[in-house]
């Protein structure tokens, strides 16, 4: 067992007034809520298309909530999946499942039908808050996957009453804009029915930080769904340390959250969904990135903190130039997921008069990790320093017990998880002596500052979001035409990689790219579809078989 503390230089370069440690946290997550409840009770916690709903407000729905779930039959301990967009409703429901001491398991609701019923096949969850799109979806699952209780969330509901009389009328982007919001479902409990609920007693058991919260799922190399299973402390662990970074966000003055990523993705979930809870923040949220949506907020709510990914970034400014309105007051901007070019920073801190600075994290880990300071010690082309109380080595990947200047980084911390849910092999994969394998390569300087130089790990992050070239590679198998294929991520200016597939046919000349492609849409989600086909006669293999995914890649680079 590794015991000693190793040196942590990258403190010595923290921004004023954040702090090297913070004190454990205690506690769960639901009493950042009842906190906020308590000190802001009439500040907005939550806008929808300009509807606000006070943290009064929000944390009497969150009781009732809870107390319908109770009457459903939710435990303490069993898990409740959550397949929601970015809404009021996702959040509510986010912390009634917490209130009852119940884990949360969130989930994509653009995933396809089998993607979907992988993750519920792994974590089992009886009990379901989803979506009225994806009602039918999860009705058609086997019956050994057949829910007790599946609630169906109108996401119109939640807005202003106008707009849902404007969704009503009978003409034809009316129509077409309820279709992409909502569907009528049977069989299933409507939320209003939730609400109505009386509210759970006050006295009923409130979890603990050691009680899991979260079942995240991460795609593992396998492309086999991972849960990693997050606690309260590590959520609120995570939470704090986000509040350390910025001290310049003062709670309950003013704070904006814009909550334009995903909040099923754990980094829009940490950074919104319990970040700004914390902070008596106003959260804005939006159902998808619409630039024009944000930037009409923009307007009268610039976002105090202002959580993307760098396509995001780009779009907005883009926008924002040709429409001629102010970003300005846009004070922290924080990009993650990807590379962040600096020809981006330049024109978007002009924009905004503020700071838009580069992270790193994993769903394993809350997810930040690290961030570049929000001051202008901050370096390019670096993913900047570790958190309070975050500790990181760097080691020989084939000898983890070994610290290299240029090795795989590992990590120690109280945002930290314990575990993939149900696979203690695979969680004795990835630690060692207590340290966690982030399986990337780094080097770190003599500041602190983290590069990122390589991946051992062969997932695709595309656009934010992890893609299993395994799992796009067993799809495209079962097309007629192709007889092998390798998938692999290449660099883009969009979106950080695109998956690319390197097809060998069944017989010379076979292949029809956009009908391979058109065959994975029906089985994938869109973002894990080959955004190109390159046919091949033959893929690297090694000497037992094995496709050389590093090589395939090297060859599709372009050449310089």
């Amino acid at each position: 067992m590794t015991s000693f503390d190793p040196p942590r230089p990258w403190t010595h370069s923290y921004a004023a007034g954040v702090p090297e440690d913070l004190e454990p946290q205690t506690g769960s997550l639901v009493d950042i809520v009842d906190a906020s409840a308590r000190d802001y009770p009439d500040a907005p916690a939550l806008q929808f298309f300009g509807r606000e709903t006070t943290y009064a407000e929000m944390s009497a729905e969150i009781a009732r909530v809870a107390g319908a779930l109770a009457a459903h039959g939710v435990r303490a301990g069993d898990p409740v999946a959550i397949v929601l967009p970015n809404c009021p409703q996702h959040i509510v429901a986010f912390y009634a499942v917490l209130r009852l001491g119940a884990v949360v398991v969130e989930h994509n609701p653009l995933y396809t039908a089998r993607e979907l019923r992988k993750q519920f096949e792994d974590h089992g969850a009886k009990h379901a808050i989803v979506w009225s799109k994806v009602v039918r979806t999860v009705q058609d699952f086997p019956a050994d996957l057949r829910l007790t209780t599946l609630v169906s969330v109108d996401v119109t509901e939640a807005m202003p009453f106008r707009m849902r009389l404007a969704l009503r009328l009978p003409i034809a982007k009316a129509r077409e804009s309820r279709a992409a919001l909502t569907e009528k479902t049977r069989d299933a409990t409507p939320w209003a029915d939730l609400v109505r609920h009386s509210p759970l007693p006050e006295a009923h058991p409130r979890p603990s930080s050691a009680d899991l919260a979260i079942i995240q799922y991460t795609s593992g190399t396998t492309g086999t769904p991972k849960g990693a299973m997050l606690t309260h402390a590590n959520l609120l662990a995570n939470a704090a340390q986000a509040r350390a970074w910025v001290p310049q966000i003062v709670r309950g003055e003013g704070c904006v959250v814009y909550a334009v990523l995903p909040m099923f993705h754990a980094y829009g979930l940490t950074l919104c969904l319990t970040f700004a809870m914390s902070m008596g923040a106003r959260l804005v949220l939006f159902p998808k990135f619409d630039p024009d949506l944000v930037l009409a907020v923009t307007k009268k709510h610039p976002a105090t903190f202002l959580p993307l990914v760098p396509p995001i970034a780009e779009r907005l400014l883009a926008a924002a130039q040709a429409k001629g309105i102010s970003l300005h007051g846009t004070d922290v901007a924080i990009s993650g997921a990807m590379a962040l070019p600096h020809d981006l920073v330049v024109p978007f801190e002009k924009a905004t008069g503020g700071y838009l600075v580069e992270g790193y994290g994993l769903s394993e880990c809350s997810p930040v990790l690290m961030a570049n300071p929000v001051a202008d010690n901050r370096v390019a082309g670096t993913v900047g320093l570790p958190l309070p109380g975050t500790e990181c080595r760097v080691v020989d990947p084939d000898d983890p017990r070994r610290d290299v200047e240029r090795g795989e980084l590992v990590v120690r911390g109280p945002q930290v998880f314990s575990g993939y849910y149900g696979k203690p092999e695979a969680t004795d994969e990835v630690f060692v002596d207590g340290w966690f394998r982030t399986g990337d390569i780094v080097t770190i300087d003599d500041a602190g500052f983290v590069r990122i130089v390589d991946r051992i790990k062969e997932l695709i992050i595309t656009g934010g979001f992890n893609v299993a070239p395994t799992e796009v590679e067993n799809v495209l198998r079962q097309h007629p035409d192709v007889a092998d294929v390798a998938v692999v991520g290449l660099p883009s200016e969009h979106s950080g990689e695109e998956v690319v597939a390197a097809v060998v046919p069944t017989t010379p000349g076979a292949i029809d790219a956009e009908a391979v492609r058109a065959f994975a849409r029906g089985i994938l989600t869109p973002y894990k579809v080959p955004r190109r086909i390159v046919v091949v006669n033959e893929l690297p293999k090694s000497l037992i078989g094995k496709v050389l995914r590093r090589q395939v890649r090297e060859q599709l680079l372009p050449k310089e």
